[in-house]
C-alpha cells in the first residue's frame, strides 16, 4: 500500500511523499491500493482564509488522486519477472481478438499472453489487431501478415517474426530483444521507444520508418542490418 500524506497549514503548503516499493512479478496487482490522505494543522485564522485554505487542500487531493490512478497502471519493466504462463486453454486464439483496452498505452484489464503460440503464415486473423501489452515472448510469427496491429508495450523478446508484414503498424515500446526479424517489412511503422538489442534484422526492410534520434542512434548499433538497410534509416 504506498500513503501520501499530506499536511497542510492554512499559511502555506507541505508534501510528504512515501512512494511505492517495486516489486517483482507476480507481486504487483493490476489494482495497486494507494491511499491518500490530508490533514490540516489547527490555528486561528479568518473565514477568508480558512476558505482558501479548503480550496487549495481539494486542488492538492485531487492532483494526488489523478498520480494514483496513473502509477497504478500495470507495466512490464524489463527487470521484472514475468507471470506464471497462463493455463487458459484458448489463450493463443486471444490474439484474433485482441485487447482493446488502452491500447497505445499498453493498459490492460487482463494480459493477452501469446507465449510459445504459433502463428506461422497466419494471413488474415492478426491484421489490424490490438495487441497492445501483449506476452509474445519465444512465439512464432513467421510469415504472417500484422500490418496496422497495434503492440505498444508488447513483450516480444526472443519471439521470431521471419519475413512478418508490419507496414503501417505501431510498435512502440515494445522489447525485441534476441528475437528474429529477418526480413521482417517495416514499412510505415511506428518503432518509437521499440529496443532491438541482440536482435536479428538481417535483410529487414525499413521504408518511411517513423522514430525518434536516440531510438535511431540505438538500431544502427545492431550490426545484422544490411547496407540498404542502414542507408535507408540514416546510419551514419
Amino acid at each position: 500500500m504506498a500513503t501520501l500524506s499530506i499536511p497542510l497549514s492554512r499559511n502555506g503548503l507541505s508534501l510528504r511523499n512515501s512512494y511505492p516499493k517495486r516489486h517483482a512479478f507476480p507481486i504487483p496487482e493490476l489494482h495497486s491500493s494507494i491511499r491518500i490522505s490530508c490533514s490540516a494543522r489547527d490555528g486561528s485564522e479568518s473565514k477568508g482564509n480558512l476558505l482558501q485554505f479548503k480550496e487549495l487542500r481539494g486542488v492538492a487531493c485531487g492532483v494526488l488522486a489523478v498520480w494514483a490512478v496513473t502509477s497504478a497502471s500495470p507495466v512490464i519493466a524489463a527487470n521484472q519477472r514475468l507471470p506464471p504462463l497462463s493455463t487458459e486453454p484458448n489463450r493463443c486464439e486471444k490474439a484474433f481478438v485482441g485487447n482493446t483496452i488502452g491500447q497505445a498505452n499498453g493498459v490492460y484489464d487482463k494480459p493477452i499472453d501469446l507465449r510459445f503460440c504459433d502463428y506461422t503464415n497466419e494471413k488474415s486473423n492478426l491484421k489490424g489487431k490490438s495487441l497492445a501489452a501483449a506476452l509474445m515472448s519465444d512465439a512464432k510469427f513467421d510469415g504472417a501478415d500484422m500490418t496496422e496491429v497495434v503492440m505498444s508495450k508488447a513483450y516480444a523478446a526472443g519471439a521470431s517474426f521471419k519475413g512478418v508484414d508490419f507496414s503501417n503498424a505501431v510498435l512502440d515500446r515494445v522489447n525485441f530483444e534476441k528475437a528474429n526479424l529477418q526480413g521482417a517489412v517495416f514499412r510505415n511503422t511506428v518503432l518509437s521507444g521499440s529496443t532491438f538489442n541482440e536482435a536479428q534484422l538481417e535483410d529487414a526492410v525499413f521504408e518511411d520508418t517513423i522514430i525518434g534520434y536516440i531510438d535511431l542512434q540505438k538500431i544502427c548499433r545492431n550490426t545484422t542490418i544490411n547496407a540498404e538497410g542502414r542507408a535507408v534509416l540514416g546510419c551514419r
